[in-house]
């Protein structure tokens, strides 16, 4: 298979109350809770992952909840919005939903030809629904007040704030193949063409924009698909040819990573579609267990009274 990198894999995000971010993201946006962790550096603290049925590279959003975090600042060198996409028509549908759940919308619009909806969660992280000009086949995951009509299709795009951007797309460019798609005003897209959803990333210049303080309520990096490890380690290559650092490669027990900080401040990751979810629990039962890395699991039951209740 040619060497590319295939949209976004997965995002990942600091939280505050643990179930307060768990009823958010399955109750009122309606995920699929599908892996219940913990942080590989910090066991006492949850590493939750949320996304459609099987957890598709490409839906995957996940947090750390560390209880009492203090509130992060979004700003330059960071990822400081979340896009999902959404069915035409769908947006009244939200806007309604997250009214009624008292959830604050900070915006609405069209932007680079789209319809969008911004708002943010409990702890402040902002998501944007969008609904994509050229629709979304992905299928989604329904709950019984969230249906398959109105239901997020996974990641639309990420933001990415930058004093500048210049060194930023070229990394996109000159190593991940993107491309500049469009741009209105101080907002740069740029695309691949390697997969239809999770295509975008956005590229917003702000030169007087203080640097962000990654804390709770933002995002702490986000994950770049690509499908096994021969095509990891050809991009580890290509980020050290280019003269950046990265780390060696890292078994996360459900995708094995690369991580390294593009110019610009972002936290970027690179991360395989290999293994997959259903290695340790069978698809049906995703996120109904607590699943501990293997250096962990003679530890269980201390772990478990450290860890906050859900229920």
């Amino acid at each position: 298979m040619e060497n590319k990198v295939l949209g976004i894999h997965h995002i990942t995000a600091i939280a505050g109350n643990a179930k307060r971010n768990y009823d958010f993201y399955t109750r009122v946006l309606g995920l699929r809770f599908i892996k219940k962790t913990v942080n590989f550096d910090d066991p006492g603290t949850y590493h939750f992952y949320f996304g459609d049925e099987v957890g598709t590279p490409g839906t995957i959003l996940t947090f750390f909840p560390w209880e009492g975090v203090s509130k992060g600042k979004q700003g330059s060198g960071m990822t400081t919005e979340i896009g999902y996409s959404v069915p035409k028509n769908s947006l009244n549908f939200w806007t309604e939903r997250l009214n009624i759940n008292n959830v604050r919308i900070t915006g609405s619009g069209t932007r680079l030809g789209e319809e969008y909806l911004s708002f943010e969660d409990p702890d402040g992280l902002p998501i944007t629904f969008i609904t994509p000009a050229s629709g979304d086949t992905r299928e989604p995951w329904e709950t019984n007040e969230v249906d398959a009509a109105v239901a997020t299709r996974g990641f639309h795009s990420v933001t990415l704030t930058l004093r500048s951007v210049t060194q930023t797309a070229k990394v996109l460019t000159d190593i991940f193949d993107y491309t500049l798609s469009k741009q209105e005003g101080n907002r740069y897209r740029y695309v691949t063409n390697a997969v239809h959803g999770a295509s975008a990333i956005d590229l917003l210049e702000k030169p007087h924009d203080p640097r962000a303080i990654n804390a709770g309520g933002t995002v702490h990096h986000v994950a770049f698909r690509v499908k096994d490890e021969d095509v990891l380690m050809h991009f580890r290559e290509k980020v050290l040819d280019y003269g950046l650092n990265i780390t060696p490669k890292i078994d996360r027990n459900y995708f094995f990573s690369l991580y390294f900080r593009e110019p610009g401040g972002v936290l970027f990751e690179l991360a395989t579609d290999n293994p997959g979810f259903s290695i340790d629990e069978p698809v049906s039962e995703l996120g109904t267990h607590l699943k501990l890395p293997p250096q962990y699991e003679g530890n269980r039951s201390d772990i478990e009274k450290v860890l906050p209740a859900l229920t």
